[in-house]
């Protein structure tokens, strides 16, 4: 793209209280979706351990099966780790009994506050259908992420998770098009605990790094936009 227009490259576009804190109170978007359960969210969070919880959203489009949210609940009860799932409109999908059950060792909300909930030191890894901003919220925070992509460019972003920057695992679905319990329960724990955990941690902090010196004073993204601006400045935007 480089090659057919004048591009500047900056991002990731994550609020500055995530990431180098250059900007006083940037700490959401500006708009949501949904309601936001954040204030129960971190309250429970505040009582687990570190690195002890799995978080589980599938964004504000993406829609799951019904059997697909059965395999989702038994895969995370069987863990044996504290979970935060964002269930959106899909709660009913899920067993009543998982429901019921799940205040014994999860907390399930119909939205969050994903940023607040992914800097927390209780979250331990992400499973997430990998949308962009999901993606690079996750990477820019440095935490392990369980690739589950449902469509459009999500097949591809998980690609970058698991191949390119390494800092997860895509579980994979059986003929009927599924993750079954057994896979999630392995990808977490491969995350977690399993042999390639602590690569997948340290890939996940490096990276982490990289996101915070790139958007810092003198960062390429900083520069860039410092860059762009001034171009704007001099009026060469008017060409555009």
């Amino acid at each position: 793209m480089l090659g057919l227009w004048p591009l500047e490259m900056v991002g990731p576009m994550v609020p500055s209280a995530y990431l180098d804190q250059q900007i006083s109170g940037d700490i959401a978007y500006g708009a949501s979706l949904w309601e936001l359960s954040s204030d129960q969210c971190l309250s429970w969070l505040e009582m687990k351990p570190p690195k002890s919880v799995i978080y589980v959203s599938f964004g504000s489009m993406a829609d799951i099966t019904d059997k697909q949210a059965e395999e989702i609940a038994c895969g995370l009860i069987a863990s044996n780790m504290h979970f935060l799932l964002v269930a959106k409109d899909s709660i009913n999908k899920f067993p009543i009994e998982f429901i019921n059950s799940a205040q014994e060792r999860g907390l399930v909300v119909p939205w969050c506050n994903q940023l607040q909930v992914l800097a927390h030191q209780a979250v331990a890894c992400f499973v997430t259908h990998c949308g962009w901003n999901s993606t690079l919220e996750a990477l820019s925070l440095g935490v392990p992420m369980v690739a589950m992509p449902q469509w459009s460019d999500q097949p591809t972003n998980a690609k970058f998770v698991v191949d390119l920057w390494q800092v997860g695992v895509k579980a994979k679905k059986n003929k009927e098009g599924i993750v079954t319990r057994d896979e999630l329960e392995m990808c977490i724990k491969e995350v977690t605990a399993g042999e390639r955990s602590e690569e997948i941690i340290k890939k996940a902090n490096n990276w982490r790094k990289l996101v915070i010196r790139a958007v810092s004073l003198g960062g390429s993204s900083d520069n860039n936009i410092n860059e762009f601006v001034g171009k704007l400045a001099k009026g060469e935007g008017k060409k555009a």
